[in-house]
Parts: C-alpha cells; sequence; structure tokens
C-alpha cells in the first residue's frame, strides 16, 4: 500500500475474499489497537469505550482496528459506533477464518509507532498498558503479557480442565518450538515496535490460535528481544476453542510452524525482495 493510498482510504469492501472494513481518514497514532473478535456483537461496544477511555486518560493516540469475524452484527455495530471517529476501524469475514488471520490483516492496516493487540472480550484490562509501555519505549521489539511470572496476577482462574491442557500444551510446545524462557505464549495482550510488527506478520502464516506461538518464535529466530510483563488477567467463561477438534488443529499447527521455522531464511529473502518490489 502506498502512502498515497494509506492516506485516502476510507470505507471498502474487499468481495472476492469475504472481507469487509469500514474506516475512515487517518492520522499519525501512538499506538495502534487490534481487538480480534468472533461473534462479540454483545461485548464489542463495551470494549472498545474501555480502551478509548483509559489510552485518551493517558495521553496517547490510539486507533482501535476490530478485527471480526462471523454473522451477528460485530462488524455493524463497529461501523455505526465509529460515527466518521478516524481512529476506528473495523475489518473481517462473515465465516470464521481465525484469530491469526485477523490479527495479520489489521497490521497491514495499522498506522501506529507501536502496534498491539488484546482480546475483544478484555481479559486484560486496558490500565494494564502502563506496565508494557515503558518496555516499548526502552526499545524492546517486542512486549508480551504473561499470566505465567511470579508477580501476575489471575483475577478468575479458568476451569480445571483448561488449566490442566494448558500445562501440557506448554511442555508439548516447548518440545517441538523451543521458546526457552518464556512463560506464556497464548496470553492475547501482546505489542511490538511498528517495523517489527510488520516484518513478523508479513512472515507470519497460521491462522488459528497458535499464530501467538508462531509470531514469538519467529521473533526469537530473529534475535529480537521479548520481554515478557507480570499482568492481571480473569477468565470470562466463553472460551471458543472447541476441546477436540480445536486442539487437534493447534496440534497441526504446532507441527507447521516448526516445519516453516526450518525454511525460515528462505521465506524472509522472499518477503524482503517483495517489500523491495511495492
Amino acid at each position: 500500500m502506498t502512502g498515497l493510498q494509506n492516506r485516502k482510504r476510507k470505507r471498502f469492501f474487499w468481495a472476492e475474499y469475504g472481507l469487509y472494513c469500514f474506516s475512515s481518514m487517518v492520522r499519525n497514532v501512538d499506538l495502534s489497537l487490534i481487538l480480534p473478535a468472533y461473534n462479540e456483537c454483545g461485548a464489542i461496544a463495551s470494549t472498545i469505550d474501555q480502551a478509548f477511555a483509559y489510552f485518551q486518560s493517558q495521553n496517547i493516540h490510539v486507533e482501535v482496528i476490530v478485527a471480526a469475524d462471523g454473522n451477528d452484527g460485530t462488524r455493524e455495530v463497529v461501523r455505526d459506533k465509529s460515527g466518521g471517529n478516524p481512529d476506528l476501524t473495523v475489518i473481517g469475514h462473515e465465516v470464521r477464518s481465525g484469530k491469526g488471520r485477523g490479527v495479520r490483516e489489521a497490521v497491514a492496516l495499522a498506522r501506529g509507532r507501536f502496534i498491539g493487540y488484546a482480546d475483544a472480550d478484555n481479559k486484560v484490562p486496558f490500565g494494564e498498558y502502563d506496565k508494557i509501555q515503558p518496555f516499548l519505549v526502552e526499545g524492546f521489539e517486542v512486549v508480551t503479557g504473561s499470566r505465567g511470572l511470579a508477580e501476575s496476577q489471575i483475577g478468575r482462574y479458568q476451569p480445571w480442565y483448561r488449566q490442566i491442557g494448558s500445562k501440557g500444551f506448554r511442555y508439548f510446545m516447548r518440545a517441538v518450538v523451543g521458546l526457552p524462557g518464556i512463560q506464556d505464549t497464548q496470553c492475547g495482550f501482546k505489542f511490538f515496535q511498528r517495523k517489527i510488527a510488520l516484518e513478523l506478520f508479513q512472515m507470519q502464516k497460521v491462522d488459528g490460535y497458535m499464530f501467538d506461538v508462531e509470531i514469538l518464535a519467529l521473533a526469537h529466530r530473529f534475535g529480537y528481544r521479548i520481554k515478557e510483563v507480570p499482568i492481571l488477567w480473569r477468565d470470562d467463561g466463553d472460551s471458543r476453542l472447541q476441546l477436540l477438534s480445536g486442539n487437534i488443529r493447534n496440534v497441526r499447527d504446532i507441527f507447521a510452524i516448526r516445519a516453516s521455522l526450518g525454511r525460515l531464511n528462505e521465506r524472509r529473502t522472499a518477503v524482503a525482495a517483495a517489500a523491495g518490489t511495492e
């Protein structure tokens, strides 16, 4: 996307891919906050209000990009709510295309100095960004919230069977992919330097939940500094992951990530070459 196209983008519809995007005129922003959502019609308006209220109170110019899949009217709620607000955008698909794909497509539109994403159901209060920002300003390439550190606070725990599954996943993931020293790959509260986000998400391929692992694995392989920060997290009891089919897909994606890391230099060269021709 050229600078002129980026400045002039308003409202558009990508019918060929089933992707909807409604946006307003653009300005420079401090932070691009992506809210991936699937059928969050009942919660999304409140989450958006809380995001703008917090960041405005901190004198942080934020844009919010909602990546909303599903057909419950979430995209329409956000579009109507934007009301000409230049800092509120919504994209998404009628069918469920995956959290990883939604974040990837939103990153491509982001304009902020920093780019990050948080769960649309607000599992992590936006005030926790206070703990994230200093490390971004210091220059860390990736700063991620973590539920696995000694100082982390859990306001409401997941059901016992999901806690057991999470521990098993952590051992499996480390055995297959690695990521030494990372205590929590799946917390949906991650932030990046702009340049790093654009590079990583150009390389990232996994559409489902394991995109978090892929992003961290890419960052680790490239030698970028990853800072885990203890945060307050609370389960809302509304997990969208199907225990059997969802976890089968997760296992498949973990092995796919390992295979893709073996072709990383080739992929990185191809991405750089493509970027140079745009």
